[in-house]
């Protein structure tokens, strides 16, 4: 079922608990694989999706990625024990475009080690990268022992294209890819899963799989 690709997402600063609520509703309504809120609203997800089979995500070290290891670590604690059930975290772009792998990996591992099994998907940011920085962030992300690498924030300066996903489902064939950012047509939702993405990041889940056209920017 293709609803079961999608994460239906809203993380804007100024998202309400009403906005948590409609979202939550309309996951359920159109069978979703997720929810992807910010952390504050993780507890209220929770407790609106008890009983559903749709996922709890949520986002760490987000949208910049610059928290410590550590942060990022309790971050991902607190998220568990409110509720989420996916943590999507933005790894360290600065130490990666710098060259600094080691910090890079060291940076998910945190992350993965504190979520204890529960899945992880790490926010490369594609944006911001050549293919080699790419490329490096991927193979980081799978040593670290997270289950996804996912292109982007939806905050940066471009979201997900076919050339990025396609090299980071080549790069980790054994990692999922989640596709997020500028998915806004059926077209475009196509086109990502034949490029090797397994879950799609859109505020638009419900028109996407109407066959309509999205006009926001996630």
């Amino acid at each position: 079922m293709k609803s079961k690709y999608i994460d239906h997402t809203v993380l804007k600063a100024v998202s309400s608990t009403a906005d948590i609520e409609k979202v939550c509703a309309e996951a359920v309504e159109n069978n979703f694989a997720s929810v992807c809120i910010n952390p504050t609203h993780v507890k209220k997800a929770s407790e609106i999706l008890d009983g559903t089979d749709i996922d709890v995500c949520t986002v760490i070290g987000f949208p910049l990625g610059a928290n410590t290891k550590e942060t990022k670590a309790f971050e991902t604690k607190n998220a568990i024990e409110n509720g989420a059930t996916e943590i999507d975290m933005v790894l360290n772009i600065g130490a990666l475009i710098e060259g600094n792998n080691d910090l890079v990996r060291e940076d998910i591992k945190a992350v993965v080690d504190a979520a204890n099994g529960t899945l992880v998907k790490v926010i490369l940011e594609t944006c911001y990268l050549n293919d080699e920085q790419i490329v490096a962030a991927c193979l980081a992300s799978e040593a670290a022992g997270a289950q996804f690498v996912k292109t982007s924030t939806g905050f940066g300066t471009g979201g997900a294209t076919i050339e990025h996903v396609t090299l980071m489902a080549k790069t980790v064939p054994n990692l999922q890819v989640k596709a997020s950012g500028g998915v806004r047509t059926p077209e475009d939702f196509e086109n990502m899963l034949k490029a090797g993405a397994t879950r799609i990041g859109t505020s638009s889940g419900a028109k996407l799989i109407a066959g309509q056209n999205s006009d926001t920017d996630y």
